[in-house]
């Protein structure tokens, strides 16, 4: 066999260099780099007079890509079409084999459901053939989402403005963060009070919290005078026990990763964007170079929603547990998970491709963040295998003149797999209750200490990403491949913000809802649009055909648009200004935030008698140290973020380092954490507090400029020395022998192949495969 006489198409370069590796030199492994071929932008692409028919062209940026491609096709005597092992994957496959025209004899589909030696060289002699269902289902879904934008986006330009679009699933995802901010609107809440008493024992050591329960049942307050009435009834009198509850509780760890959880879990533990997870995750699926080991696929697929493990891997698993955490670590026997209502099963779980790959011996070879999401991966993982965790809990219930009040508490007595991993949450932790005393039960009480606290009902909370993600996977809205791009997709079009981390509706979100709600009720129906990825999955399984999808689907969506484009004949709909507290130097007005090529700016809505117009600056938590007045977030001309006071240069403080919502416990002033991504541990700036942190052991890399009182008017030339700011700072100019910068010397280098470099086209910019179309 002649050397590279067998050709493997993947999607990308780093997955091409990590398989070409495994299988040796009679391989030659090529990136196609995604799509070579879509519907056209410039039109529809679809024949809706001719049952759907698509019009696929090849993309203009990748004409070069297509040309190397064929002509490696045809010098190659076997062709592996091995791009993802998805619905999206699985049609690239095709595209490649129709534009480059591969005789059926010779062009075979492979997957590798994680890129390890093992299961490259085993996938290589068991390939298959194209799945066309899965084929169909990729069509179907690419097209239905071109008919509603391509039809819609149009009708929100003639009526709302200009430049906005419509999508099948971002429309619903959108109407989600809506209809959550109109339930918070409409909430109305409810008093409650609760009591605590400190209460210590008359004839033995030790004391204890315990709180208001009620009488015979559970009962809550809700008025002061309910409260007052209770502790009138108990002043002065002797409590006595009324029972000891002792248990043992038990934890069960927490199933591995699919898509949606690992989202979830990277945004909670990581402040990772939904978009940037998978795009970290992509590169520990596609190969990281390890030392010793060569080029390593470091976890499996991450579009799944399987929750199902290979027996390999429990096997590994067990074996890993109870070499370093002994057999008391292993339940006896493989946890398996139930598989989740609708999930399509395709995959494994995410998991670690080699689970003795522990995240510590190889993070000298990972990035920050492809070490902190193999971690969690690898974590989750090894977790899910361990034995529960097991704990004593008490519960203490205490009476007083017909009242009861009770205390719990539960210390861990086996940690199992919370040595490992421990799941975050969404919602803030409860408050412990206090440690308890060792009693018999015989013991009189008193309390030293009574006290009552108002509190109200809240809200629902607005969705973060994660909750948002997690949201849509309960309801059925798109599938693991679409999440982040939905995410960002309502982000990047304004429809919905962020901010403190928490996702609020835009005017501009309201508006194109309410549009859609009344025009087009089933396209922004969750129901629907749930409906519609099971028929999707049912064109997958074979037992429908897609175009019988696609026109039952067109011909109520034919009729909506044409009912809208009759009713809103003449009509334009205005979005809403969202005022601000910032006040118009030139004319007092409330400034207004407006959307232009560059973003939200603050504008006049004077215009155009007055056309001043501000950056938006966003405020943050706590107080200024100089002078208590709020704090702003900021970013120079030169792109560096930085945080100073509202006053301005009246009071002159700025810092890099981000102000929180916490008080320092020593002095009281607003404490600060390291700029950059994650989750940092908040300290005091204040040299004056024994708290205070210096700048050194902060955990820059390099020293911070100090903040002085001119900091802020000079905030636009200075530029941080942080080790991830939000820009990073441009290379500082070396000077050569001759004293000329390197910068200077690039440039008269440069300068003489100038005409050269102008004649040559510029180089298209290469485009990787994106996920499917919110």
């Amino acid at each position: 066999m002649t050397k590279g006489s067998n050709l493997v198409i993947v999607e990308s370069p780093s997955k091409a260099k990590t398989i070409g590796k495994y299988l040796g030199p009679d391989y030659r492994v090529e990136a196609c780099m995604g799509h070579l071929r879509d519907l056209p932008k410039s039109k529809m692409g679809v024949d809706l007079e001719h049952d759907f028919e698509p019009d696929y062209q090849p993309l203009a940026s990748k004409a070069a890509i297509i040309s190397e491609l064929r002509s490696a096709s045809k010098a190659a005597k076997h062709i592996y079409l091995a791009t993802d092992p998805d619905r999206e994957g699985e049609a690239i496959s095709w595209h490649l084999k129709e534009l480059l025209e591969l005789p059926d004899d010779k062009t075979e589909r492979v997957t590798f459901n994680e890129i390890t030696k093992n299961v490259v060289t085993r996938s290589i002699q068991e390939p298959r053939s194209i799945d066309y269902n899965l084929v169909d289902a990729q069509q179907a879904r690419r097209i239905l989402d071109r008919i509603v934008g391509y039809q819609l986006s149009p009708l929100l330009w003639k009526k709302i403005r200009r430049g906005l679009s419509a999508g099948r699933v971002q429309s619903v995802a959108t109407r989600l963060v809506v209809e959550r901010e109109q339930e918070i609107e409409a909430f109305v809440p409810k008093e409650y009070w609760t009591i605590d008493v400190l209460l210590r024992c008359l004839n033995k050591p030790g004391s204890f919290t315990a709180h208001y329960y009620g009488e015979e049942k559970k009962r809550e307050l809700h008025s002061e005078a309910e409260a007052d009435e209770v502790l009138r009834d108990i002043a002065g009198q002797e409590f006595t026990i009324a029972g000891i509850k002792r248990t043992e509780k038990r934890r069960s760890p927490t199933p591995p990763f699919i898509t949606s959880t690992l989202q979830q879990e990277a945004s909670r533990k990581l402040n990772m964007t939904p978009r940037r997870t998978m795009a970290v995750a992509q590169q520990l699926y596609e190969g990281v170079d390890i030392s010793g080991e060569g080029t390593v696929g470091l976890i499996t697929y991450m579009r799944t929603d399987s929750l199902r493990l290979s027996e390999e891997a429990l096997a590994a698993a067990r074996d890993f547990i109870t070499d370093r955490y002994g057999p008391a670590y292993y339940p006896g026997q493989p946890r398996h998970f139930r598989k989740k209502e609708g999930a399509q099963d395709a995959h494994e779980a995410i998991r670690p491709s080699n689970v003795r790959l522990d995240p510590e011996t190889i993070q000298a070879d990972l990035t920050r963040e492809q070490y902190r999401l193999y971690k969690l991966i690898w974590s989750r993982f090894v977790a899910c295998q361990m034995s529960d965790a097991r704990y004593d809990a008490v519960q203490i219930d205490a009476r007083c003149a017909g009242h009861a009040f009770r205390a719990s508490d539960q210390i861990l007595k086996f940690s199992g797999f919370t040595a490992v991993y421990e799941e975050g949450r969404d919602d803030e932790a409860e408050e412990r209750s206090s440690s308890l005393p060792d009693l018999d039960g015989s013991e009189r009480l008193t309390a030293e200490k009574q006290e009552k606290a108002q509190h109200f009902t809240q809200p629902p909370a607005r969705y973060t990403e994660a909750t948002l993600v997690k949201a849509m996977e309960e309801r059925g809205v798109g599938r693991p491949s679409t999440y982040a791009s939905i995410v960002a997709t309502i982000q990047d079009r304004e429809y919905v913000i962020k901010k403190d981390k928490r996702l609020w509706p835009t005017p501009l979100g309201r508006v194109v809802t309410e549009l859609m709600i009344e025009r087009f009720r089933d396209i922004i129906d969750v129901e629907f649009t749930a409906n519609m990825e099971h028929q999707l999955d049912e064109v997958e399984a074979g037992k429908v055909g897609w175009k019988t999808v696609l026109r039952d689907f067109y011909q109520d969506f034919h009729r909506e648009m044409e009912d809208a484009e009759k009713a809103l004949d003449g009509v334009r709909i205005k979005v809403p200004d969202e005022e601000t507290d910032e006040v118009c130097e030139l004319c007092g007005r409330k400034m207004v935030i407006k959307s232009g090529r560059f973003g939200r700016f603050l504008a006049c809505p004077g215009f155009p008698e007055c056309k001043n117009t501000k950056p938006l600056v966003e405020r943050m938590p706590g107080r200024c140290p100089r002078c208590g007045s709020g704090m702003l977030k900021r970013k120079s001309k030169k792109g560096y973020v930085y945080y100073a006071c509202e006053r301005g240069a009246e009071c002159g403080f700025m810092t890099w380092d981000v102000p929180t919502a916490q008080d320092c416990p020593s002095c009281g002033q607003t404490m600060f954490k390291k700029s950059g991504r994650g989750q940092m541990k908040p300290f005091c700036i204040n040299e004056k507090c024994p708290d205070f942190l210096p700048e050194d052991k902060r955990g820059y890399k390099r020293r911070m400029p100090k903040a002085t009182t001119d900091t802020v008017e000079n905030a636009e030339e200075i530029a941080p020395a942080a080790e991830e700011t939000e820009k990073k700072p441009a290379k500082t100019a070396k000077t050569s022998k001759t004293g000329k910068t390197a910068k200077a010397a690039k440039a008269a280098k440069t300068a003489k192949t100038t005409k050269k470099a102008a004649e040559k086209k510029p180089a298209a910019r290469k485009k990787t495969k994106t996920e499917s179309e919110a």
